[in-house]
């Protein structure tokens, strides 16, 4: 580990320290903890919170705007890594399950229609895993991703909209990351059943190598080769090699052309940039794009240290 690299780091946010004592250093669980503590009351954790409405949640509806809603301010704070317990965050919560249930079993976010969208519910249910919403809240959420899974062992949001035949990058990763929190988090329902999702949509990413067509070879979408932060519903190999490393995947190598990728975006003093930004509103830009990134920086370090890959 490169000493300076790690000290920038460690000049971040309370956000950025705690996941990097975490992550990247042999520190107390004391200590990493203390930090730990501290984004709530601190920094970006401290603004996410300060930006809620009195009455509970973010922005206008649950769903908009993006992304000061509340729906992705609680996935900005289960980012962040903020402790779970917090009355703040437990507001929003009970907006998220306070949305109706749809026939399909779903949490639905539209007014006029009868589906719940995949990607929705895979974002809250990361979050909401993460947060410790008791099990019976999440049951449908986990039975709706379950039944949605397509032949093709991914997810795609519009399956139920318009009969989609082929998963979507995007929507796949937001549910694993929501099935992954759901398991990292003691729930067990249904353990056996999301064990073997998991497994058959983690080949369907890698049959792709993870950003390239299983037909031609050729980048699906050059926006997924280009890493950033936060990444919102959208899919980039960044996100994929982190989630792997989380959910405790082998190294494969078909994970190869993304890895050389990733390594190809370092810059000349060591650090990762953000290559991109999602339009829409923000409560506060955390970094500037193009500019240096704590964020992917430490996404790449740890990605890199679990799988033991050396930087010059």
């Amino acid at each position: 580990m490169n000493n300076e690299l790690l000290k920038w780091l460690l000049e971040g946010d309370p956000a950025i320290r705690y996941q990097t004592l975490r992550d990247l250093t042999d520190v107390s669980k004391e200590e990493v903890e203390n930090e730990h503590n501290r984004i709530e009351i601190e920094g970006w954790g401290a603004k996410f919170l300060s930006k809620s409405n009195p009455f509970g949640g973010w922005g206008m509806q649950y769903y908009q705007p993006k992304w000061i809603s509340t729906h992705y301010t609680l996935l900005d704070l289960k980012n962040l890594g903020i402790a779970p317990e917090n009355s703040i965050i437990e507001k929003g919560l009970d907006q998220a399950f306070a949305l109706p249930i749809g026939l399909d079993g779903g949490l639905n976010i539209g007014v006029t229609i009868n589906y719940s969208d995949v990607c929705v519910n895979g974002m809250i249910l990361n979050f909401a895993s993460y947060f410790h919403r008791v099990e019976n809240d999440l049951i449908s959420i986990v039975d709706f991703l379950l039944k949605t899974q397509m032949s093709d062992g991914g997810w795609n949001c519009r399956y139920c909209r318009e009969g989609a035949k082929h998963s979507s990058l995007h929507t796949t990763i937001s549910t694993l990351e929501g099935l992954n929190e759901f398991l990292k988090n003691k729930y067990t329902y249904k353990k056996k059943n999301i064990l073997r999702a998991m497994a058959d949509a983690h080949e369907f990413i890698l049959m792709h190598r993870l950003y390239k067509s299983d037909h031609t070879g050729e980048i699906i979408d050059k926006k997924m080769t280009m890493i950033s932060y936060p990444p919102r519903w959208r899919y980039d190999i960044l996100r994929a090699m982190d989630y792997f490393r989380d959910a405790g995947v082998k190294y494969d190598n078909r994970m190869d052309d993304a890895v050389n990728l990733i390594l190809s975006k370092r810059r000349n003093d060591g650090s990762w940039p953000v290559q991109a930004k999602h339009a829409g509103k923000v409560h506060f830009d955390m970094e500037k794009n193009g500019g240096q990134s704590r964020w992917n920086t430490l996404r790449v370090l740890r990605v890199f240290k679990n799988y033991h890959i050396y930087l010059k």
